[in-house]
This record gives C-alpha cells, sequence and structure tokens, in this order.
C-alpha cells in the first residue's frame, strides 16, 4: 500500500510503499519538484548536494517559458516586457517563473499499487514582466515501474498570454560514461555562447554514449519518446505534447545528467519556435511519463 506524508515544517510530500521499493520526495516550496525518486530500488532522482537547487533548478517546471530569453526581453501584442535577469553571467532570464513558488496540496488519493498527488500554484499579481494571471496545477502519479507528471494551466487574466513549457529532472547513473541516450531527430538547435538560439543543423546521430561529453544541447524531436539506458536500468521518457524538444546537460557533479522535455527552445519568446498562445479562460494540459524497465 502506497503511504503519503505531508512533513509541514520543510513543506515537503514523502511517497513511499510498503512492499516496492519506491519512494519520492516532492518540495512543495521549490515549485513542487520531484527532487528525490526511487522505482525498484533503483535510486533515479537524488540530491544534488552540494549544488544548491538556485543554481541547478533540479526537477523544476518551467513556466511561462523553459530554458532562457535573451536579455530577458521580448516584444508581445505591441509592446515591450523585461523579465528579470537571474543567469547574469549571460544576462539572460533563465527558467520562468515558477521554479522558486509555493505550491499548495489540492488533492490526495493512494491505493494498494497507485498513488496520486495533486498540488497548485494560483498567481493572482501578475509580474511586471508577464502581466497575466494564471492556475498551474501539478499532478504527479505514481506506481511500481511509472511516474507521470501532468501540468494542467488556465489563463485566468483577459488577455491571451505566450508560454513554453519544460521540465528539469537530472538522472543518477551509476557509471553515465556507459550510459546511452537514444532519440529520434533530424535537427539540432545551434547555440550561441550565451545558448541562445541562432538556428537549426541537420543530424543524423539519434543514440550516442555519454562518454566524456559535456553537454547543454537541445534537439528538435520528431517523436514523444527518448530512451535513457544505464548499467543498472533504463528509462523511457514520453510526451502528449504535439511538438517535442529535447536539452541534455550534464552538471558539475559525477554521474548525474539533466534529461529536460520542453515544448520550446532558448529564447522562444522571440524567435517563436514551439511557442504557444493560451487565451484567457481556456486550459493547455500536458502529460510527461517515466517508465523504468
Amino acid at each position: 500500500m502506497y503511504k503519503l506524508q505531508h512533513n509541514k515544517k520543510l513543506n515537503i510530500i514523502e511517497v513511499t510503499h510498503s512492499n516496492t521499493k519506491t519512494s519520492a520526495k516532492i518540495y512543495l516550496n521549490d515549485g513542487a519538484s520531484l527532487q528525490q525518486l526511487t522505482l525498484q530500488g533503483h535510486e533515479i532522482i537524488k540530491d544534488l548536494s552540494p549544488l544548491k537547487y538556485n543554481t541547478t533548478y533540479a526537477s523544476s517546471i518551467l513556466f511561462p517559458f523553459a530554458n532562457r530569453i535573451k536579455d530577458g526581453e521580448y516584444i508581445f501584442d505591441g509592446k515591450t516586457f523585461n523579465f528579470n535577469i537571474n543567469e547574469p553571467a549571460n544576462n539572460n532570464a533563465l527558467h520562468g517563473l515558477i521554479f522558486n513558488k509555493t505550491f499548495n496540496i489540492i488533492e490526495t488519493e493512494t491505493e494498494q499499487n497507485t498513488a496520486k498527488i495533486v498540488l497548485e500554484y494560483k498567481e493572482i499579481e501578475p509580474f511586471v514582466g508577464f502581466p497575466f494571471t494564471y492556475n498551474l496545477q501539478v499532478e504527479y502519479i505514481f506506481t511500481e515501474t511509472r511516474v507521470s507528471l501532468q501540468l494542467k494551466i488556465k489563463n485566468t487574466s483577459n488577455k491571451a498570454f505566450p508560454f513554453t513549457l519544460g521540465w528539469h529532472p537530472y538522472f543518477s547513473s551509476k557509471n553515465l560514461s556507459e550510459s546511452i541516450i537514444r532519440f529520434n531527430s533530424s535537427r539540432k538547435i545551434k547555440l550561441d555562447k550565451r545558448n541562445i538560439t541562432t538556428g537549426t543543423k541537420t543530424i543524423t546521430e539519434n543514440e550516442f554514449k555519454i562518454s566524456d561529453k559535456k553537454l547543454d544541447d537541445c534537439w528538435i524531436l520528431n517523436s514523444d519518446e527518448v530512451l535513457f539506458k544505464t548499467p543498472t536500468y533504463s528509462l523511457k521518457f514520453s510526451s502528449t505534447a504535439k511538438q517535442n524538444f529535447l536539452q541534455l546537460y550534464t552538471p558539475p557533479k559525477a554521474n548525474i545528467m539533466a534529461i529536460e522535455p520542453t515544448t520550446g527552445v532558448s529564447d522562444s519568446f522571440n524567435n517563436k519556435i514551439g511557442l504557444q498562445i493560451l487565451n484567457p479562460n481556456k486550459l493547455y494540459n500536458i502529460t510527461w511519463t517515466i517508465d523504468i524497465d
């Protein structure tokens, strides 16, 4: 039977199962991020200490934009807006506005083989660089071999707004250099020194061993599936989005890699790649699923 425990002092939800080797921790004060995850006894997502959350954005939900906006500036509906610069070294706005927000518990449900947690953040005070209100609901569902993350975004303002979405989990491998990533893509995003999109290029390699690669790269996917094969487990991503992108990043910590599904690329608010518009009172939803083998 699944068990959920809310540590109110730390505002963390702990997920455990009495029989299967499954556990997880969701940090409500850090944007409802999934900071720890064990499936079938394999530690898939773990604490990145001594690296700090405000530099790694570990497992953060990325909204209203994924990745970066050059100089934090964009034009929408004929007006110029500016996000705060939180990547000062490159003068970019990074990873949206949700990663450090506190979510409230809306619903929890536990059964023998399933646990469900529904969390919500309501923006009622529009940010100057994104002057819109919205509700963002996060639903986690855990089973023995699967975790799904569903996002529901409702535009509660009286104007349409632009957006992209992303998720920023880091995955652990016993030996990252011997791990393999596989996906279906024919186009890779070209980035400048500030990691801002400058175009695309044709590629032929859709599978590679990580080896000693230092990655901070993005691909346009032809399908929604991504496979991460490690010496001890294999993990498959899938997405319900119509258009999918993949960001891979190797941080300064051994045997860890960020595998980030997104619906847009860096500077999407300006280059329009993957950019979507959500009209007033309309709802957008997406589900990302992780399966372990």
